[in-house]
């Protein structure tokens, strides 16, 4: 299975995350984007750990239940990887074309990747000349299995699994086609995830720093169970009740929720302290968040309140059209935060680089 980066023009985007499947799928118009289907199918706790799947016949029913709800009849699908069994780096390699790059890209992956080559699937996207007679690549590789264990839950449940991407970049095309992009702004793009935070910089649309953080919105409840000795589902419902605002919600759950989000906030900022220090001179401009736990209570405000750096919540939907005859707006508004993966990748199709 190839790894793909780059834009697309469409297909059906498959979120395979932690804690749900997020179902998306877009259809070309000469405007932009239109949404064609929209779900989520919620998974059990532990069904996927650090981002390999341990219960296969859970995320294909999943899968098998959102295609039926939703009457997907499209088959090519778009999926995605993060977590330890990803390696994402920049590297310099000697000036040489594409297709000299691809003849040596085994070689070269060697030299930079922890694992035995043997055992992952490598790609790469040049990004331009760096030092003289140099240029920057950005290395992908990701282990065989992880691919093998995603495609083929995919392929059992009747679809066609055209590309893998990595979450980190599907945001990062998301955010493009609803934002414009500044010339010369630095953007960390940063999905919150239930199991796992992705973050990726970008200037002028072109990733310079990705790391996956071992983290999200399962602490807040794991911390909310432990502490008020609840279930796992009680303390869950108690997370999501807070919502954005914390109306309504107990003072000691929001004192819960404000620990964990400056620890979250912690891990962050030493993820952006490594950036800053293996990118002299350059400086992140604005935080901007998606994902299911990016709307967890104060959140937003902690990130930038430790970064000093300005972050917001953006709109996986912002510029796509939702037929409000289709997609009831509070819908859209409920899985928006949580869609950005899906939507990056429903952006996708076979062959695009």
């Amino acid at each position: 299975m190839k790894l793909s980066f780059g834009k697309a023009k469409s297909s059906v985007g498959l979120d395979i995350g932690s804690s749900s499947i997020k179902l998306v799928e877009l259809k070309q118009t000469k405007k932009g984007y239109r949404l064609i289907n929209l779900g989520l199918a919620p998974l059990s706790p532990e069904t996927i750990v650090d981002g390999a799947i341990m219960n296969s016949p859970a995320v294909l029913d999943g899968i098998k239940g959102l295609l039926a709800e939703l009457k997907v009849k499209t088959r090519d699908v778009v999926t995605s990887v993060s977590g330890t069994s990803v390696i994402i780096k920049k590297v310099n390699v000697p000036m040489m074309t594409e297709d000299e790059l691809i003849t040596q890209i085994q070689w070269e992956a060697e030299q930079y990747i922890p694992f035995d080559i043997n055992d992952v699937n490598v790609d790469f996207q040049i990004l331009g000349p760096s030092d003289e007679g140099q240029m920057s690549v950005l290395l992908v590789a990701v282990k065989k299995d992880m691919i093998n264990d995603y495609t083929g839950v995919l392929t059992e449940a009747g679809l066609n699994p055209v590309v893998v991407d990595i979450d980190a970049f599907a945001v990062g095309n998301m955010y493009e086609i609803n934002y414009p992009l500044a010339e010369g702004e630095v953007l960390a793009l940063v999905n919150i995830g239930s199991s796992f935070i992705n973050i990726n910089v970008c200037r002028d649309g072109i990733s310079i720093f990705t790391r996956d953080i071992s983290s999200g919105g399962a602490s807040y409840t794991e911390e909310i169970q432990r502490q008020l000795s609840l279930s796992y589902n009680e303390a869950e419902a108690i997370k999501k009740s807070a919502g954005v605002e914390g109306e309504n919600t107990p003072k000691e759950v929001l004192d819960i929720i404000g620990v964990v989000s400056d620890s979250i906030s912690a891990e962050f900022q030493r993820s952006m302290d490594f950036f800053g220090t293996t990118n002299p001179g350059v400086s992140v401009n604005r935080i901007c968040l998606c994902g299911g736990a990016s709307r967890t209570h104060g959140l937003a405000g902690v990130i930038s309140a430790r970064l000093g750096i300005p972050s917001e919540l953006v709109d996986p939907f912002k510029k796509v059209e939702c037929d409000p005859k289709i997609f009831d707006p509070k819908y859209i508004a409920n899985l928006s935060s949580a869609s950005g993966v899906a939507v990056g990748l429903a952006l996708r199709m076979a062959g695009d680089r």
